[in-house]
């Protein structure tokens, strides 16, 4: 096959992934699957998952049980214990889940990447001016969960969580094809802005942002679920503590967290494109200085 027609059949491959997953009824779809998913029905969640290993690498082999009651509780499956441990370097910011490492890197200013060539802003990311100023010319990257990962994520860091924000949104597919295509697509899904502080004083910002066939993000400390049908107030005060390595939450598939630091963190040398990273690995080493 000559490079001329292998490129014109990725580009057809590409565009018919980006049409299959985002030109559909995005909201409907997703709370139909929300609904699916929970029934506990043997035939129908041993035939819900037994498609997903057909369109997946799913691995379940790590998984704390292997007796799932739906698909949903496959999903959202938890690991056998040990299975992730957190570095203890105490200068260490860790991996809060395992994923792909998407966009990572300076913050220019205010303004950070998707995709080499589409750039967003923090203050559309974020939407509050006071925690933007705490990222201006920050550090920024981006990571990947696929639909078969292990779904849940953890604290990075010793730290205190302050205040989450929902902000309501789409549900865009989050994989490659479609940051291509979709402008400031982070801005626009929904997502919750987790403020945490160190305890040296410094923020670090974790964005857990949904996507299609998820929209639901459940965090522990606030004993509630988030996703379009959340009514009421949107910004909830915490006082949470927690220590690198437990347990925030969960996403009910696949999707992205967005991890904003200050300008004295440097990424670690396993930080790469594309590369996979596993829960507690090194993400991020705080300068000595």
């Amino acid at each position: 096959m000559t490079i001329k027609r292998l490129i014109s059949s990725l580009t057809q491959q590409e565009n018919l992934n980006f049409l299959l997953t985002n030109r559909i009824p995005r909201a409907a779809l997703t709370r139909f699957i929300g609904w699916f998913s929970k029934i506990e029905q043997p035939l129908i969640r041993d035939l819900s998952i037994a498609c997903w290993r057909l369109f997946s690498d799913l691995d379940l082999s790590e998984a704390r049980k292997t007796d799932f009651k739906s698909l949903h509780d496959c999903f959202t499956r938890e690991l056998r214990p040990g299975l992730r441990p957190y570095d203890p370097d105490a200068s260490i910011v860790a991996s809060p889940c395992d994923a792909i490492i998407g966009a990572f890197g300076k913050i220019a200013d205010t303004e950070l990447f998707q995709i080499k060539g589409a750039p967003y802003s923090l203050l559309d990311l974020l939407g509050d001016p006071a925690l933007v100023e705490a990222h201006r010319n920050g550090r920024f990257i981006t990571l990947r969960l696929t639909s078969s990962m292990y779904h849940r994520f953890h604290a990075p860091y010793d730290c205190r969580i302050e205040r989450v924000t929902f902000i309501h949104g789409d549900t865009w597919n989050v994989n490659p094809v479609t940051l291509k295509r979709i402008e400031r697509l982070f801005c626009k899904n929904e997502r919750a802005v987790l403020q945490t502080r160190l305890a040296t004083g410094e923020a670090l910002t974790l964005v857990p942002v949904a996507a299609i066939l998820v929209a639901s993000i459940q965090l522990h400390f606030l004993d509630r679920l988030l996703n379009a049908q959340t009514r009421g107030p949107t910004v909830f005060s915490c006082d949470a503590d927690v220590r690198k390595g437990d347990e925030l939450g969960w996403f009910e598939h696949g999707s992205t967290i967005i991890v904003l630091a200050p300008d004295h963190f440097e990424f670690c040398d396993n930080v790469s494109d594309s590369a996979r990273i596993r829960a507690g690995e090194p993400l991020m080493r705080k300068s000595p200085a």
